[in-house]
């Protein structure tokens, strides 16, 4: 009987008048328990003011299914009242449950979309997971290979990566290369051997060939493996390839020495630092043969006799982003500014098809700095020239030589062009 009495108190029955309810509730004595109100919820000890109290004849007539019903009333309820209350459903009427609900359903709305980045699969083939990564190591440990994504702030006026885009791809790689095999230190890619004694890398020589520019949402394979240099170098070497055709994109090789980041002076590679990293060592294998080396010649010296015109760009200065963790110019801002020099005409109708760096010195945030180009091979009236090259002398406006290059120039071609035949088969 309790429990069709509690039934009935939170759902009355169609025929029920509130009113009703209210004696169906009432004890032995005829009244009212203290905690139950006419509507079955603990009630208040108060009194509702006069003022919020109306006739049970007033209210709206409720409706079953749809129907309205017709609640008579006898002449002794007439004067029955009850406290006015909005009209409310149950549900409203538990608003600790409802907003419950609510933080529920958001906790597992944000599980959801978590687990959705987590596994989230590419919508288009060439777009590979691996391309959030660090990369991984392949061929029994000798090979690092990392894809990246063109990205739009990597593409410049042309529509295509520019060379400082690629050349970021190469120092990340060997970076991550460096971290992937657990040789890591505490420095900027230096080895924990190295870290111990104080040491850093520094590059010496940088040569590449570029077989052509990706472009905006291309993906891009990059492969890079190191082998000794002779006794106190490393050399490390890369191969980009386009991911989707397998076409190679560059090819580079380098050379890196070890330097004392407190004397700043180079040092000679430690045996316990040759030690660690010699098993990862891939002498067999490099990305260019010797015949591409190109002898670097000091801007202003004649040619063969050949017409050579001169660029001077004077003034350039370093910002703090510019420097790495090193506390000195990274290298890829050399490119820029060997660049900088170049004339105007050579940037918009060539592209630069190879490259070789020589770096002399390093250069430091104070440093302010000259950009000379000797450019050789561009026809007097302005008309492209397939054997444009260039040599570059960076230097301190002191007269100190900070790097040298040679490069080489090709008209633009347009997208999708064939191999130049510049690459040599690559070594077994």
């Amino acid at each position: 009987m309790a429990g069709s009495l509690a039934a009935s108190a939170f759902f009355p029955s169609p025929g029920s008048s509130p009113a009703a309810l209210a004696k169906s509730s009432k004890n032995t004595s005829g009244e009212l328990p203290e905690t139950l109100s006419v509507r079955g919820i603990v009630a208040k000890p108060n009194t509702p003011p006069a003022a919020m109290q109306v006739k049970t004849k007033a209210q709206a007539l409720p409706k079953v299914n749809g129907t309205k019903v017709n609640l008579k009333t006898s002449s002794s309820d007439k004067e029955d009242t009850v406290p006015y209350s909005s009209s409310k459903t149950f549900y409203n009427q538990l608003p600790d449950w409802s907003m419950l609900l609510a933080a529920v359903t958001t906790i597992f709305l944000a599980a959801e979309k978590q687990w959705t980045m987590l596994d989230w699969k590419p919508k288009r083939p060439d777009m590979l997971v691996d391309t959030f990564g660090f990369g991984r190591i392949i061929q029994d440990g000798m090979v690092f290979r990392q894809n990246f994504l063109i990205r739009s702030y990597e593409i410049g006026a042309d529509r295509t990566a520019s060379i400082e885009t690629l050349m970021n791809h190469l120092q990340e790689t060997a970076l991550n290369h460096v971290k992937t095999a657990g040789l890591l230190g505490d420095g900027f890619g230096a080895t924990q051997e190295m870290s111990k004694r104080n040491l850093i890398w520094v590059v010496s020589k940088i040569q590449l060939l570029v077989e052509r520019y990706p472009s905006w949402e291309d993906m891009v394979q990059v492969d890079t493996w190191v082998a000794s240099s002779g006794k106190n170098g490393m050399r490390r070497d890369w191969h980009i390839r386009d991911y989707n055709s397998g076409q190679t994109i560059l090819r580079a090789t380098s050379v890196w020495v070890t330097m004392n980041k407190n004397t700043r002076k180079l040092n000679k590679m430690p045996d316990e630092v040759r030690a660690e990293i010699g098993p990862h060592f891939n002498n067999d294998r490099s990305a260019l043969t010797e015949e591409h080396s190109d002898k670097l010649a000091k801007p202003g010296s004649k040619d063969g006799g050949r017409a050579t015109k001169q660029f001077i760009r004077k003034g350039l200065t370093p910002k703090w982003g510019d420097l790495d963790v090193n506390q000195h110019v990274n290298n890829v801002k050399y490119i820029g500014w060997i660049l900088e020099s170049a004339p105007i005409s050579i940037l918009e109708k060539h592209e630069l098809a190879s490259m070789t760096l020589d770096y002399r010195k390093e250069c430091g945030r104070d440093s302010v700095l000259q950009s000379l180009t000797n450019v050789t091979g561009e026809c007097t009236d302005g008309s492209p020239d397939s054997g444009i090259q260039c040599s570059h002398l960076l230097q301190l406006e002191c007269g100190t030589d900070i790097m040298k290059a040679h490069t080489k120039w090709r008209p633009k071609r347009a997208q999708g062009e064939g191999n130049t035949g510049l690459f040599p088969a690559e070594s077994a």
